[in-house]
This record gives C-alpha cells, sequence and structure tokens, in this order.
C-alpha cells in the first residue's frame, strides 16, 4: 500500500503546474536612451556640445520636437557659425530623440530657451511654453511642413484655364484620340 501511496504522489506531483522563477535576460529599453523631456534635453546639449566650435548649448524638448541653441564664438563669421550649426544638426539628425530638432545660434533666442529651460524645471505650466516655443520655431522655420503643402496641378493641366471652352474640348479629345492610339500600339523594347 505504501507503494502505491507513493505512486500516487508522484502522479499527482507530475499533474501539479510548477512555477519556475526566470530571470529577465531581454532588455526592454536601451540603457542608453534617455525617458523624460528634461533627460533628452541634457542628452540633446551633451550632443551638441560635444560638436567642435560649440561652447555651449541649452535645448527645450516637449514631446518629439526639440529645440538646441547653441552658444559658438561671437567673432566667428556667419559661414563659420552656419557649419557649426550644420555639423550639430546631423549629429542630431542621426539621434533618436534629436532627429526633430531644430537648431538656432540667435544668441537672443539661445538666452530665451535658458530662461524656458529655468520654467520648466520650476513646474510653471507647459501651455505657454509651448506657445512661446511654437512662435520661435515659426521664425526660425517660416515655410510649411512638406505633409501641409497643397498638391500642384500637373503641368499638362497649368495652362488650361487660359484655354476658351471650345478649345479645351478640343484639347482633351485630341489627348483621348493620342491615349486610344498609344494603347494599340505595340510595345517596343528599347535597345541600350
Amino acid at each position: 500500500m505504501n507503494e502505491n501511496n507513493n505512486d500516487n504522489a508522484q502522479q499527482a506531483d507530475k499533474n501539479t503546474p510548477r512555477l519556475t522563477k526566470v530571470n529577465q535576460t531581454a532588455e526592454s529599453k536601451k540603457p542608453d536612451q534617455p525617458k523624460g523631456s528634461q533627460e533628452v534635453s541634457r542628452h540633446l546639449v551633451g550632443l551638441a556640445t560635444g560638436i567642435p566650435g560649440v561652447e555651449d548649448a541649452t535645448a527645450v524638448v516637449l514631446g518629439p520636437y526639440a529645440v538646441v541653441g547653441i552658444d559658438v564664438d561671437r567673432k566667428l563669421d556667419n559661414s563659420r557659425v552656419g557649419s557649426i550649426k550644420y555639423s550639430v544638426a546631423e549629429a542630431l539628425k542621426n539621434d533618436p530623440n534629436g532627429k526633430n530638432a531644430v537648431v538656432t545660434a540667435d544668441p537672443d533666442v539661445v538666452e530665451r530657451l535658458r530662461q524656458m529651460g529655468r520654467q520648466i524645471r520650476q513646474g510653471h505650466p507647459i501651455g505657454g511654453i509651448a506657445n512661446e516655443l511654437a512662435g520661435i520655431v515659426g521664425r526660425l522655420m517660416p515655410q510649411v511642413p512638406h505633409s501641409l503643402q497643397t498638391e500642384k496641378p500637373s503641368p499638362t493641366e497649368t495652362n488650361n484655364s487660359q484655354l476658351s471652352e471650345k478649345e479645351e474640348r478640343q484639347l482633351k479629345n485630341n489627348q483621348q484620340k493620342q491615349e486610344k492610339a498609344d494603347k494599340n500600339q505595340p510595345q517596343r523594347l528599347k535597345e541600350s
């Protein structure tokens, strides 16, 4: 009977689910990637100050967007400052946290960015800061983003408004005839 109990215990052991503790080995996030806006800001400042010619930098980050202000030697000519800004922008472009960043070397804007950073750290409402940051970006990049541009008419339709109704009908008829003729023609291979 003892043997029977042992077999039953072993049988019950096989049917009972076991909990096994497993340590997580895969990282859920890259350890080098900053988390919050202030951490991202410090990270972008570190990237910017690593560029030769940048004496100091500041950054304001709101969501996926950032404005990075750089201090350079005021004695440098505009072309050299432009080269430094370009180098900073290239460094930021290659970083996932800086790919949407705008870079400026304007001393007044850089100082205002520093003030905005202090306000954020002090807990001031983000709404007013976001509006001001949008204004700064609007002055730095006044062009409309690509995603908002309206569609341009095709080149063949650009001058259609200059034609009379009769001429426009004739043009459309001729275009339709050409399309039909092209469809009926055998396709030829081009020789290289």
